[in-house]
C-alpha cells in the first residue's frame, strides 16, 4: 500500500501533518532524518533546495515542511530562521523583543513540498495572528504558546491537534497540497 513520507526531524511537525493528511485519506509515515537546510532569504528557496537534496538520496514519494513565524514590528523576523531563534532565545525571547510594542500582529507561515507522482509540488499556508504578552498552553510546540490566531481567543498552545490543523499555517499548506494530491 502506497504510504507518503513526511521527512522532517521534528516530531510536532510530523504528528500535525500526518494527521492533516489521514483526515483527507491520505496515508503517511514519518522519516525521522535531518537533512541540510539552506540560508536563504525565503521559505520556498529553502524548501526548493531540500527537495533537491532529498530527491538525491534516492528517497521518493515524499514531502517536507519549512514554515516560521514572521513579526511585522521585526521586519518579519524570525522568519526563515524561525527555528534556530527558538532553540536561541525561545517564546520567551520573542516576548522580551517584543516588550513594550504595540504592534504584535504577526503571520505563521509553512510551506510543504516535496517530489510526489513523479513530479515536484510546493504550497503554502498562512495564518495571521498576533503575538500574545505571555505564554498560554501546553500543546503544540515552538511558538504556539505565544501565537494567538485572528479571531481566536486561545493560543496555538491551548488546541488540540486537530483544532489547530482547522485553522493553521500547516493545516492549510496540508489542505493546499491535498487539492494538488487530488488532482494528480
Amino acid at each position: 500500500m502506497f504510504e507518503l513520507k513526511v521527512v522532517t526531524s521534528n516530531p510536532g511537525k510530523a504528528i500535525e501533518i500526518i494527521a492533516a493528511l489521514g483526515k483527507a485519506g491520505i496515508k503517511a509515515a514519518h522519516v525521522h532524518m535531518k537533512y541540510p537546510e539552506i540560508r536563504a532569504d525565503t521559505f520556498e528557496e529553502v524548501v526548493k533546495a531540500s527537495i533537491a537534496h532529498l530527491k538525491g538520496t534516492g528517497l521518493d514519494e515524499f514531502i517536507l515542511d519549512d514554515s516560521g513565524l514572521d513579526v511585522r514590528s521585526l521586519n518579519g523576523f524570525p522568519g526563515v530562521y524561525s527555528a534556530y531563534v527558538f532553540k536561541t532565545i525561545g517564546c520567551e525571547g520573542i516576548l522580551r523583543l517584543l516588550s513594550g510594542s504595540r504592534d504584535r500582529h504577526a503571520e505563521f507561515v509553512s510551506v510543504i513540498g516535496g517530489f510526489v507522482k513523479g513530479k515536484e509540488v510546493m504550497v503554502t499556508g498562512s495564518t495571521k495572528g498576533v503575538i500574545t504578552v505571555s505564554q498560554k498552553g501546553t500543546f503544540g510546540f515552538g511558538y504556539d504558546p505565544i501565537f494567538m490566531p485572528d479571531g481566536e481567543k486561545r493560543t496555538f498552545a491551548e488546541m488540540q491537534t486537530e483544532q489547530k490543523n482547522a485553522i493553521s499555517h500547516r493545516g492549510k499548506a496540508v489542505a493546499a497540497f491535498t487539492e494538488w494530491y487530488r488532482s494528480q
